[in-house]
């Protein structure tokens, strides 16, 4: 098998990649902050913000290919640290690709949804990009330097993901089902618009992208929803029955990092590859018991 090495191995990405990729893959991981064990992987703690750590990492490995899913993902710590998370969304990753285009061999890179502003969706590949917030400029920038490093290069925008993160990862879905299921009420915003997906379509449709001649594919579900609805959703089919949800307005809560409204993806280019998310309702059914 050839090797594939994902970055991020203990994230709520990266752990979904690594359960999935090794149907096709013999896999390596990375992880910094929080230990794990991934049975079937080879992980490895790297600071990828060392690059002489990462250039031993690539002569170790000589990895085959590289879908580099470790990042500061959260907008609110970008906005407020904007120094710490470019190092390791930017810097590394340009220095990851730097590695990659030496040894010519393809390399993914898992952007995001908010490199828009969210007043022109649904956004396609051929689509301005345009960020708010720190976190969606650092995107922008290493989508550009990772791909002036490296031709092989393929940019994969990410949509809001949901589902099992494994031991050390969890996506925004658990803490707010924890609300809920303690009897809390739990205010959403009715005003903000994402296309997600489950941790598992998402690694699904990375892996799809190694094998397609794409350079850029959006990667988002097909259903246009808010969080609210996404809630509504969520209670249903769930069947939590504790706490209740309130609607509320993304523009009368006040946060760090500025927001988009609407950040739907087009990934009609992915759907023609073969990418094909299943009803958010048949992925919320799947994580029955898990969540």
């Amino acid at each position: 098998m050839k090797k594939l090495l994902i970055t991020g191995s203990s994230g709520f990405l990266g752990w979904n990649l690594c359960q999935v990729a090794q149907l096709g893959w013999e896999v390596w991981g990375t992880y910094c902050s929080h230990e794990i064990t991934i049975p079937g992987c080879q992980l490895m703690p790297v600071d990828l913000r060392d690059f002489h750590a990462l250039k031993s990492l690539f002569d170790e490995v000589r990895p085959d290919a590289v879908i580099h899913a470790a990042a500061q993902s959260q907008p609110n710590v970008c906005q407020t640290y904007p120094q710490e998370s470019y190092k390791i969304n930017v810097t590394a990753s340009s220095h990851l690709a730097g590695l990659c285009g030496d040894a010519e061999i393809p390399c993914i890179f898992t952007s995001t949804d908010l490199v828009f502003d969210g007043f022109n969706p649904p956004y396609s590949e051929t689509d301005a990009v345009c960020p708010v917030s720190r976190y969606g400029e650092q995107k922008v920038q290493a989508e550009i330097e990772m791909r002036d490093r490296n031709p092989q290069t393929i940019v994969c925008r990410m949509p809001l993901m949901f589902g099992d993160g494994g031991p050390a990862a969890q996506s925004f879905l658990q803490p707010m089902l924890q609300t809920l299921r303690s009897g809390q009420e739990l205010a959403l915003f009715t005003d903000e618009f994402r296309t997600p997906v489950s941790g598992k379509t998402a690694a699904q449709g990375l892996l799809l992208a190694l094998e397609q001649d794409e350079k850029l594919l959006h990667l988002g579900g097909k259903e246009r929803v808010s969080r609210y609805g996404f809630f509504e959703q969520v209670i249903e089919v769930l069947e939590v029955n504790q706490g209740q949800i309130k609607p509320c307005r993304q523009q009368d809560v006040k946060m760090s990092a500025p927001r988009p409204p609407d950040v739907s993806l087009d990934s009609s280019k992915a759907f023609s590859l073969g990418y094909n998310p299943l009803p958010l309702r048949s992925e919320l059914l799947a994580l029955r018991g898990q969540v």
